[in-house]
């Protein structure tokens, strides 16, 4: 149970490092657009990035999880876990959401740079998601003994 919370924690940092970093490219690349758009911008960016790289991590770390004897898929084993994630993820990513885009519209109205203003919202809102995403996971019991 505790090397799968640490696998999943370690994907999800990884995929965080990534987003962060492109992300914080594109919100420069992107300073001449209005904060609000740049903060958009970047936030799309950012998803696209992390979701990217966490799922490939995932699936890397996980794979073999679903796989039967036969070497055909354990679906209902498959759908069951994913349920479970995607609940776990999905709390941390309205939150994660709201407190990066407000964060990062907020620092770039009063001055930051658009990279700048990318990299600490989404750093301080990394820290809430990861700890809005433990909690969900123990709650929801993803990786309780037998899963």
């Amino acid at each position: 149970m505790l090397q799968e919370c640490l696998k999943l924690n370690k994907n999800v940092l990884i995929a965080f490092v990534a987003s962060i970093t492109i992300s914080a490219i594109s919100a420069q690349i992107l300073s001449d657009q209005a904060d609000y758009l740049n903060t958009t911008y970047a936030t799309v960016v950012d998803y696209v990035v992390y979701f990217s790289v966490f799922s490939g991590l995932f699936y890397l770390d996980n794979g073999k999880k679903y796989r039967l004897e036969s070497g055909k898929t354990d679906t209902a084993k498959l759908k069951h876990d994913l349920k479970k994630l995607i609940t776990s993820l999905g709390v941390a990513e309205i939150v994660y959401t709201i407190v990066r885009w407000a964060l990062q519209y907020y620092l770039l109205t009063v001055g930051y740079d658009p990279y700048l203003a990318s990299i600490v919202s989404q750093g301080l809102s990394t820290i809430i998601y990861m700890t809005v995403l433990n909690l969900s996971v123990k709650m929801t019991r993803l990786y309780k003994h037998g899963n």
